[in-house]
């Protein structure tokens, strides 16, 4: 059975592991590889066990640490053309890493099958992946997406386990110290998911199957923790739906302490 950690989320980094019959995948990069080695070796994950790192786009926050790690250990990284061309451009990877375009037929690995779908985000080619592992549980990571798109919910529908952006409050964010400029980008379709449209969606996945919910990328100025769990629930239960019969819901901590967990 698979396991999931989250090792980082938010603004200050962000990065998780995947594991599955003693091989393990990363989602990021986003913290320094000191750091990332420390968060690993704290929940006593080895990083020899590490087949390839999957980047969703270039921005630091999810690439910070990714030249030092992938090159110090030699593990393959996979992102969009369009990603592979902004990290070379930005000096996050060169040619001690082997950084591999990946299209949106997706990726064979020993025990993953990794296909990408389209973000909507003000970056590169920004990629959400489905990660399947074999025995056949789908996990899915939608950060950094301004709205749901058709691509995206086709991707997601029907996956055991969802890593969905619950970026921030609308009210929270609009009444801020935000510049306007900031807080017109966050809102707009390219910028990042609020908790209202996360949960929407959230409502939408478990209909279809999923049974296990991660709120993710939360802001620290624009959200709450509680406030963004209360936001889902309360949409999950206008649904008909009930946690711990229909569905688990938790919010990813900034700093993940806990062991990997089954799923």
């Amino acid at each position: 059975m698979p396991k999931l950690c989250p090792l980082f989320r938010g603004s200050s980094g962000n990065s998780y592991y995947l594991e599955t019959a003693g091989q393990g995948i990363l989602i990021d990069c986003g913290r320094s590889a000191k750091q990332i080695e420390n968060a690993l070796r704290e929940k006593e994950i080895d990083v020899r066990n590490i087949q390839a790192i999957f980047i969703t786009h270039e921005h630091i926050d999810h690439v910070s640490g990714l030249r030092v790690f992938a090159s110090r250990y030699h593990i393959k990284t996979y992102a969009s053309y369009g990603t592979i061309a902004a990290l070379h451009e930005k000096g996050y990877i060169n040619e001690k890493v082997d950084g591999q375009p990946i299209t949106l037929d997706g990726v064979e690995l020993d025990n993953f099958s990794v296909v990408p779908f389209r973000l909507s985000h003000d970056c590169a080619e920004g990629y959400g992946y489905v990660i399947e592992t074999q025995d056949g549980r789908k996990t899915a990571f939608a950060t950094d997406t301004g709205v749901v798109t058709p691509a995206i919910r086709e991707a997601l529908t029907g996956c055991d386990t969802v890593v969905l952006e619950s970026n921030h409050d609308v009210g929270m964010l609009q009444c801020g110290s935000y510049p306007y400029v900031l807080k017109r980008r966050i809102l707009s379709d390219i910028g990042h998911l609020s908790n209202k449209l996360c949960a929407e969606a959230a409502a939408g996945f478990v209909k279809t199957g999923t049974t296990r919910l991660l709120l993710a990328h939360l802001s620290k100025e624009n959200n709450i923790p509680e406030l963004a769990l209360q936001t889902a629930l309360c949409e999950l239960a206008c649904n008909g739906m009930h946690p711990q019969v229909d569905f688990l819901l938790s919010v990813v901590p900034e700093v993940c302490h806990d062991r990997p967990v089954l799923y």
